[in-house]
């Protein structure tokens, strides 16, 4: 009975050595490169046609580039900037590291570009452009054309009209160090410096500096066709 009991233990150990472990990580495609100059993927050369996958991280040398299309999105990193990708529950992200990220999609639910604490995504479901540029850890320049964009942070979701340039302050505190110039002189939203879009104790501010275009490589044309196809 005991030399029985060996040998179906052995075959057991045996049979759960070769099945394949379940609940293992599969990795997601995330998207395709669309172009790309002077750009990598991880510690690799990032290719046109290259697939991307959940938790890959693009970056961009000086002067260099790279646009990936996620779904019913395109993320476009300019020179010296880098970032890594993920979804969730199906729809795509990118976390900005460092550098300039411009986003283009037609739903408001398709596409989000996370930077420090804050979530910057399409207010609706309109073609929209946005680009972010993190300047550090507490400060941004967040830009809309077209589409208006919003901006959430620990729950506070203030937003951006289409068409201009804020500054945000994750730390209201060095907003209002900045002095009154910084702030705006008065000239409301639609001037070159404009009044806080809201202040107090407010998580964070945000400062209109100016009605401004998007350089960028894709369209709005291209923005509406990510809504519509794959």
């Amino acid at each position: 009975m005991q030399r029985l009991r060996a040998i179906f233990a052995a075959a057991l150990s045996v049979k759960l050595a070769s099945a394949p472990l379940l609940g293992a990580p599969t990795a997601t495609v995330w998207g395709t490169v669309v172009t790309a100059e002077r750009a990598h993927l991880d510690d690799g050369v990032a290719s046109v046609g290259t697939t991307v996958f959940g938790g890959d991280r693009p970056s961009t040398e000086d002067q260099g580039s790279v646009q990936i299309r996620a779904g019913a999105a395109r993320l476009l990193l300019l020179s010296a900037s880098s970032a890594t990708l993920n979804d969730s529950e199906g729809a795509p992200w990118a976390k900005l590291l460092s550098g300039t990220a411009t986003f283009s999609t037609g739903n408001a639910h398709a596409f989000t570009v996370y930077a420090s604490k804050a979530a910057i995504r399409a207010q609706s479901d309109a073609p929209t452009i946005g680009q972010v540029r993190l300047l550090n850890a507490k400060e941004l320049l967040v830009t809309s054309k077209p589409g208006p964009l919003s901006v959430t942070v620990d729950g506070e979701t203030q937003f951006i009209g289409d068409g201009k340039a804020y500054h945000v302050y994750l730390d209201p505190d060095m907003a209002a160090a900045q002095g009154p110039a910084e702030a705006g002189g008065g000239q409301g939203p639609g001037g070159k410096g404009g009044s806080p879009l809201k202040a107090g104790r407010s998580r964070f501010l945000i400062v209109v500096i100016g009605v401004t275009a998007i350089a960028t490589y894709f369209a709005v044309s291209e923005a509406v066709e990510s809504a519509a196809g794959p």
